[in-house]
């Protein structure tokens, strides 16, 4: 399912017109990778978690030359999901 098909499911699942459900998905997307980004939890309760990770320098190897280089350290979005999710999928 791509975001057009996404949006197209919440209208009709929620009554909403296409145009308002596209603004109220962008703008919940928009507020999670805000959230995300200024180093806040984002806790959808059922459905899962969104937050920042950190991701240590570390030495990698050159899959061209076989020679070490070095990673640096990073931040980046992860998502956890949660147990009613986790039981939906299952089951």
């Amino acid at each position: 399912m791509n975001k057009t098909e996404l949006i197209a499911a919440v209208a009709e699942k929620s009554g909403l017109s296409k145009k308002d459900a596209e603004k109220a998905l962008s703008a919940t997307i928009e507020t999670i990778i805000d959230a995300v980004k200024a180093d806040d939890k984002v806790q959808l309760v059922g459905f899962g978690t969104f937050e920042q990770r950190q991701r240590n320098a570390r030495t990698g190897i050159n899959p061209r030359t076989g020679e070490n280089i070095e990673i640096a350290a990073s931040k980046v979005p992860a998502f956890k999901a949660g147990a009613a999710f986790k039981n939906a999928v299952n089951g």
